[in-house]
């Protein structure tokens, strides 16, 4: 492939990765990058950090100590894992919260959101989730 064509195909794939759900995200995890604290990240930009995707929440030149999982205000989790396994349902903010048809574990049981936005438990928001068999 030459330079031009290999030009084409990195930003043809940075294209379409900003257009993924977040389950598309997780199972293309090559799409994005590590984080590293000697980058500078956009909101709206998806790192990966340890196991998990998180989505930056607001522009900053990262340093340590600012990484995913450590600095809230700037990187929100992506929920969804694996979207071959239903997760253990995690208390979300109003950064990454379930998504209509997102499916949680909850307390033995399976549940599908029914709302953009979820932010709550099963039982304690019982309207926002429909029990479903596994």
């Amino acid at each position: 492939m030459k330079r031009a064509e290999l030009a084409a195909f990195i930003q043809a794939i940075r294209e379409v990765r900003g257009s993924l759900t977040d389950e598309q995200i997780v199972s293309v995890p090559a799409f994005y990058p590590t984080w590293r604290a000697d980058r500078a990240y956009a909101a709206g930009d998806i790192v990966r950090y340890g196991e998990h995707a998180y989505r930056c929440l607001q522009t900053h030149q990262a340093q340590e100590g600012w990484a995913p999982g450590l600095a809230p205000s700037l990187w929100a989790k992506v929920l969804i894992p694996d979207p071959d396994v239903i997760p253990d349902w995690e208390q979300p903010d109003s950064t990454n919260a379930y998504k209509t048809g997102d499916k949680v574990r909850y307390k033995g049981k399976i549940y599908e959101s029914l709302i953009d936005g979820n932010i709550w438990a099963p039982d304690a928001y019982p309207a926002g989730w429909k029990e479903i068999q596994a």
